[in-house]
């Protein structure tokens, strides 16, 4: 199992609640503690446009945009994230086919563009508060991710 994590400062080190990132990386430590794997912390702040730019996007978030729609009024893809550091390190440790802990599927189909075997996709939890709700509606709707929402 493969959790390929995306760096937030905010929901990782800060426990922000606006975000379900810091839940993710938790559940994903718990299950790989659990079942064995691999976790690879990318450093891609706010879908890879950076931490300033990040809290830019969260004022224009607060006004109203949806979490990609802010991304792009700044000027960047809605998800400026690309995974082929990731795959150049799965062929690094010479891992094979890899299960995927995420409930993105533009990761696996990423991973698979850059030549890694993709044997299943396992999904998170939905980690949904209050104060999350409408992002987490955003990625699914916007992005396709398999949320329950």
């Amino acid at each position: 199992m493969v959790r390929l994590h995306s760096e937030c400062l905010t929901g990782d080190v800060f426990r922000s609640d606006r975000c379900d990132c810091g839940a993710q990386l938790q559940e994903a430590l718990e299950r790989l503690v659990d079942r064995g794997g691999l976790l690879l912390y990318l450093r891609q702040e706010g879908r890879g446009i950076g931490l300033a730019a990040k809290l830019d996007a969260y004022a224009l978030q607060d006004s109203g945009l949806d979490t990609f729609a802010a991304n792009e009024a700044l000027g960047y893809a809605p998800d400026a994230r690309d995974y082929l550091v990731a795959a150049q390190m799965l062929r690094a440790l010479r891992v094979g086919g890899v299960s995927l802990l995420t409930n993105n599927p533009d990761k696996g189909a990423q991973l698979a563009q850059y030549g890694i075997q993709i044997d299943g996709m396992v999904p998170t939890a939905t980690h949904l508060t209050d104060r999350n709700e409408a992002y987490l509606r955003s990625k699914a709707e916007v992005c396709g991710h398999h949320l329950f929402v």
